[in-house]
């Protein structure tokens, strides 16, 4: 296959992982481009599979479809991103996975303290009820938790 050949939707399905329907989602969201032939069949140029990959390791790190359509608008005339495009865009990022990081390790490190300690409360658990909503929202309940879990 020459690097001028498009591919077909279910080339760049098999070759990417993506459904066929994540592609026209992602078409219909200009997050990728096709071209239509006489017989109105979309095909699409190769360097789609890098901008799959791309937006697959944005959505990894946790970016909304939007966050990654502003990374990709960033690119002059929406090429595909280079190994360049990726160190730059990603370096906004570290932000976002160190918070990530912490927040997981904090979740992580409350877990004995949380059901392990027996209580089974909302009332007085920091990871179920934090800043103390339960208490203010149920003081007057025996067991604010089950208000809580009541209002679900």
């Amino acid at each position: 296959m020459r690097s001028t050949d498009h591919l077909t939707v279910s080339d760049v399905a098999q070759r990417s992982g993506y459904t066929p329907s994540a592609l026209r989602f992602y078409e219909r969201e200009g997050l990728i481009h096709a071209t239509r032939t006489s017989g109105n069949q979309r095909r699409y140029e190769r360097s789609v599979l890098r901008r799959l990959a791309f937006i697959r390791a944005a959505r990894n790190v946790g970016l909304t479809l939007d966050e990654v359509a502003a990374a990709l608008a960033t690119l002059p005339d929406s090429r595909t991103p280079t190994r360049a495009d990726w160190t730059r865009l990603s370096r906004s990022w570290r932000n976002r996975l160190d918070d990530q990081i912490s927040a997981l390790e904090k979740l992580r490190d409350g877990l004995d303290s949380c059901i392990g300690c027996g209580c089974l409360s909302l009332q007085r658990c920091a990871m179920s009820n934090p800043a103390d909503i339960a208490r203010r929202d149920g003081d007057r309940m025996r067991c604010a938790g089950r208000h809580l879990l009541r209002r679900i």
